[in-house]
């Protein structure tokens, strides 16, 4: 039985499934990125897009979030961000379509949150 988040906003931006696949900016309609399906627990996304677009998307499955910041960065395999504690796929960001964007996301495995952004290029 599929999950259904608690939480769901997606603001200019649209996905290719209820909770996962291919992320799309509405703007120009391009991929921006690809969230997992069943990995995640909660994803907070915020975006400028190449074309001057920009978008937020929220998504959780939890009530309330972890009490815990930041923990460790996620590794990087084959273009995906992945926990680094099971190397389980968590998302990817197309960072050559996005001039700035910043994310938290939680792993639902082992229950820890990562962050990553990338500033804007002038800053």
């Amino acid at each position: 039985m599929p999950r259904v988040p608690e939480t769901k906003v997606l603001i200019n931006t649209r996905l290719a499934n209820s909770y996962g696949g291919w992320i799309y900016c509405d703007h120009c309609d391009k991929t921006i990125g690809y969230l997992c399906y069943v990995t995640y627990d909660s994803l907070d996304l915020e975006y400028t897009c190449s074309c001057g677009g920009s978008g937020k998307a929220h998504i959780s499955f939890l009530s309330e979030p972890p009490a815990f910041g930041c923990q460790k960065p996620l590794i990087s395999i084959k273009n995906r961000l992945c926990c680094p504690s099971d190397q389980s796929p968590l998302l990817s960001i197309n960072k050559k379509r996005l001039s700035n964007f910043r994310y938290t996301v939680v792993c639902n495995r082992c229950g820890t949150m990562y962050c990553g952004e990338k500033l804007p290029n002038n800053v």
